[in-house]
């Protein structure tokens, strides 16, 4: 049975300092800071396991996808609304759609956003609430969402409820990809590279 997620704020942090977006626009670009609600917030620090994951996940997504959309990893600015502006863990871009612009952040919905749920709660929280509300509002068609330490692997689609669990698998394959004909997600295989991280 489905699992619906209906949006959801919650106040995760205590807010950062304020900014507008052309400010939140010009930080460097090793600075990591999200604009939320007009303020700029901390993001979560990546760990070996999260750079990993992500770029199996670009490479994968990547090969299916040859010249025919696109497959961004972190940095890429997405601006969710008028006081909002979020870096995903990686963002496509399906074939079809129209190609992001060359420069500056991306305006228009992405296809799909992927997050890594990191291990922290105040980060899970983040991700299964805040960001899934935001992303929703934005009119992201699908949502990723990979949890390793969980090692869950969640697949969710916009409806007019909010997003919809559409695919899930702890292990295996994820064959069909909801609004990806053609690819295939080896769960398997992406524990299997994490865990290339604890062989010592």
């Amino acid at each position: 049975m489905a699992n619906t997620w209906p949006p959801l704020m919650d106040e995760l942090t205590p807010p950062g300092r304020p900014a507008s977006v052309d400010e939140w626009l010009a930080l460097d670009e090793d600075d990591t800071r999200e604009l939320v609600d007009g303020r700029l917030e901390e993001a979560e620090v990546p760990t070996a396991v999260h750079e990993l994951g992500i770029s199996w996940l670009v490479r994968v997504v990547g090969a299916w996808l040859g010249d025919r959309g696109f497959v961004f990893a972190s940095g890429l600015k997405l601006l969710l609304a008028a006081k909002t502006g979020r870096m995903p863990d990686a963002v496509v871009v399906l074939p079809g759609s129209k190609p992001p612009p060359p420069h500056g952040p991306l305006r228009e919905p992405p296809d799909i956003v992927i997050e890594f749920v990191s291990p922290s709660p105040r980060d899970e929280r983040r991700d299964r609430v805040q960001k899934m509300s935001e992303y929703a509002r934005f009119a992201v068609r699908y949502y990723w969402l990979v949890d390793p330490a969980l090692r869950t692997f969640e697949i969710f689609e916009l409806s007019s409820a909010g997003y919809t669990q559409v695919a899930a698998a702890t292990g295996g394959t994820i064959e069909p990809v909801p609004g990806c004909p053609g690819l295939t997600l080896g769960v398997d295989a992406l524990w299997a590279e994490l865990a290339r991280l604890s062989v010592g």
